[in-house]
């Protein structure tokens, strides 16, 4: 099963390498499809790939560490 989540870091969060721990902590593969990171903040567009259990889990566990998770409801990133 395929995912795509938008992610937002606020100041506090641009330097922790947050999807990395998210990859090592849930057997979940990420595709960076988008990212845009400044001093202040970042966001980044992932399609997530992983069973439907672990993938809720790896969702629930980002937004514990205070990222902002919204889906990814339309495709404009191939154009």
């Amino acid at each position: 099963m395929k995912r795509r989540v938008h992610l937002v870091f606020e100041t506090d969060m641009v330097q922790k390498p947050i999807t990395w721990e998210m990859s090592k902590k849930f057997d979940i593969v990420f595709n960076v499809r988008r990212a845009k990171i400044t001093e202040k903040t970042g966001e980044s567009v992932l399609e997530l790939e992983g069973d439907e259990p672990t993938l809720d889990a790896a969702i629930a566990w980002l937004k514990s560490q205070g990222v902002h998770v919204d889906p990814v409801t339309h495709d404009t990133l191939e154009s």
